[in-house]
Parts: structure tokens; sequence; C-alpha cells
């Protein structure tokens, strides 16, 4: 199974999209998008070429008042703030900000490796994030493409297609393979559909 991977598309209207993402997600069966989303075309965009399924961004949740107040695309049956999932014989856990509690920081490329944590420490984070097993993580918000293994779990964030790094330019996003034992994710440069 092929799935396209893509977050933080942020644009006002779905045909501001990088149009290089329909080359990108070129055979894809299925798109995941980890949030960023802004607007229901964006959704319905992606959705000619592949069923989409979505996790929204929280709003909220600042010190202040911890509870989130509202969710991205609150509503639209193909977002929800946590999606847990199981494609091709694996269990995929996606959100827009994903906040491990031991991890003081946004997790970034190399981070959780800086953390140095014991065995099994992130497998059970991400249990206790997650309320089951997971074998994959998505998740955006960050702007930074990371694709890493911890405890056994891959960790995919696609980026940004429009805005990597928090940069205005062709961004970045991401595929994922799957079959019955095996797992591929690779960050795909959309500037090499140009």
């Amino acid at each position: 199974m092929k799935i396209g991977l893509i977050s933080d598309t942020r644009v006002r209207r779905g045909e501001d999209v990088p149009i290089e993402v329909k080359s990108a997600f070129e055979g894809v069966d299925k798109i995941l998008h980890a949030g960023g989303i802004q607007t229901a075309e964006v959704l319905d965009w992606l959705e000619q070429i592949a069923p989409v399924t979505a996790a929204g961004r929280l709003d909220g949740g600042q010190a202040e008042n911890p509870e989130p107040f509202s969710s991205e695309m609150g509503g639209d049956p193909r977002v929800s703030a946590t999606q847990v999932m199981e494609l091709a014989g694996h269990k995929i856990g996606m959100v827009n900000e994903l906040w491990l509690p031991r991890v003081s920081d946004e997790i970034m490329p190399g981070v959780i490796k800086a953390h140095k944590f014991e065995e099994g420490a992130v497998s059970q984070m991400v249990q206790d994030y997650f309320e089951t097993t997971i074998d994959i993580v998505i998740f955006g918000r960050t702007l930074y493409a990371l694709v890493e293994e911890h405890d056994g779990i891959l960790f995919v964030n696609s980026g940004s297609p429009s805005l990597p790094r928090n940069l205005n330019r062709l961004g970045n996003v991401a595929l994922l393979e799957l079959s019955e034992g095996k797992r591929d994710a690779n960050i795909i440069e959309l500037s090499a559909f140009r």
C-alpha cells in the first residue's frame, strides 16, 4: 500500500496547494493529512488524487487553559484531532501536534535521540498518548520534515509543501510504503517535480 503524507498546507484555497503534490502522490492509495489544513477545500483538492483522512490542529491548550477549545475542521467527517487506524497490518497514530510528556521540546529532527531515553520509554510514551500500541506515528506542525525510528516505532513528519522550515518556498511531502511486516517512509522534495 502506498500512502501520501502531507501536513501544514496552510493555504487559503485548495487550488493554492502546490501542483507538484499531484505528481508526488501519483499512484497513492490513500492520503493522510497531519493538520494545518486551513480549509476543507484542501481536503477536497487532495481527494481528487486519493481518499483522505486528516488530523486537525487543536486551538487553545495554553498554560492558562490547558484544555483545547476547538478543533480544526470540526464537523468534517474526514478530520479528527487524533486518528488511529490500521493499514496493511500496521497500526498508525496521527495528530497535528505531537507532545510526548518527557520531551520538553517540539519533536524536531534529532530531539528524541538527544534525550537518550532508556529502552522502551519512547514506546510507552507513544502508547500512553494514543491509548494503544502504535507502529507508526505521523504528525505535523513543526514544518520540519523528519523520518526517524525509536523503540521500533517509525516517526514521520512530512514537513510542509508550502512553508518548509518556516520558509516561503516549495517544500516537501512524504511517501509511506506499507506491506505486511514492512514499512518504508521517504521525504519527497517537491522541487524534483518542476
